[in-house]
């Protein structure tokens, strides 16, 4: 596991508790303050739906689809180019969601996959609504995976073709490097978003749980 760390260190700068519940990493701003939703907002334009089922409770932020099938996106108010993300997630089996980055107001982003299902993949990479993206599934993620437990996903996008890093619980889990840059309009930027999946991809009565979100800017 130190091998793991000094890894990471060298990757985004100093990582202590990169390993631990509850704690951000070092050189990281949080963008949720575990007391309300500023600096972000609600996506009504996306596929997915617009439930606004996005609850806060004891600094935890919470989701679910509602009614049935209605999912959604969350998303930051500011865009990131090349940046880290860091938070920790606690999704109930059965429900899928993901993690976006450089997403536009639409949700349509590169993703990061939170599809805690049978057969799903933690960490993998796909193209939301975006053409030319190969999706790549994450290496042996149930090996690191922390059931029915907080676990911590660190993300990191740089380049105009965008290269995605993906660490599960200090172990990366994912490398992809893209042939072009594929965003929509091929922007070079976005928000980060957060993703309950629409339609039949959800357990009933399922929650995804998020907190100790924060980012650092890479350039």
């Amino acid at each position: 596991m130190r091998a793991v760390c000094i890894c990471l260190a060298m990757v985004l700068g100093a990582l202590p508790g990169l390993l631990q519940a509850d704690e951000i990493p070092e050189g990281f701003t949080p963008i949720f303050n575990g007391a309300n939703l500023a600096g972000w907002h609600i996506s009504m334009t996306n596929h997915h739906g617009n439930t606004s089922e996005w609850r806060i409770d004891e600094r935890v932020l919470t989701a679910r689809q509602r009614p049935d099938g209605n999912g959604g996106v969350l998303l930051t108010d500011d865009r990131y180019q090349d940046f880290g993300v860091y938070l920790e997630i606690k999704p109930d089996f059965g429900c899928d969601g993901g993690l976006f980055l450089r997403s536009n107001a639409n949700g349509q982003a590169y993703q990061v996959m939170i599809d805690y299902r049978e057969g799903g993949s933690i960490g993998g990479i796909y193209g939301e609504r975006l053409k030319g993206v190969k999706v790549t599934d994450s290496q042996d993620w149930q090996a690191v995976w922390r059931k029915d437990d907080w676990n911590a996903l660190l993300a990191r996008i740089e380049g105009e073709a965008p290269r995605i890093t993906v660490w599960l619980n200090g172990t990366k889990i994912t490398e992809f490097q893209d042939t072009a840059n594929h965003a929509a309009g091929g922007a070079p930027d976005g928000m980060i978003g957060l993703q309950v999946h629409g339609g039949s991809g959800w357990v009933e009565g399922g929650f995804h749980r998020f907190r100790n979100i924060a980012v650092k800017r890479l350039n």
